[in-house]
């Protein structure tokens, strides 16, 4: 009598422990799938930004441009540089390859 119970026990235990880890390979993939949205998502705003961003690059590159011809003092062009820096930063982050280093 006592075989039957434990057997029905060591049987109960075996489903118990084959349905959480099925359960935690679910919450796995579930995981995965929405790191990779995420990731997904961060990549279609940074694109998004770029645009605007870009344009707004453009176009104090060339008005900076023109004032520093107007006024023949090339301090003018100085806040391209960070402009620059960030467009390019971006512009790696939507379209290069940050993203591979970043998990590399």
């Amino acid at each position: 009598m006592g075989f039957v119970v434990s057997k029905a026990m060591n049987d109960s235990l075996k489903g118990q422990q084959e349905f959480m880890r099925l359960q935690l390979e679910r919450q796995l993939v579930m995981q995965n799938l929405m790191r990779e949205r995420q990731a997904a998502m961060q990549i279609a705003w940074t694109r998004e930004f770029l645009k605007y961003f870009g344009t707004f690059f453009g176009l104090a590159a060339v008005v900076l441009t023109t004032g520093a011809i107007k006024r023949k003092n090339p301090a003018v062009l100085l806040p391209i540089l960070p402009l620059g820096f960030v467009f390019s930063y971006q512009y790696d982050m939507g379209y290069g390859t940050l993203l591979q280093r970043i998990k590399g």
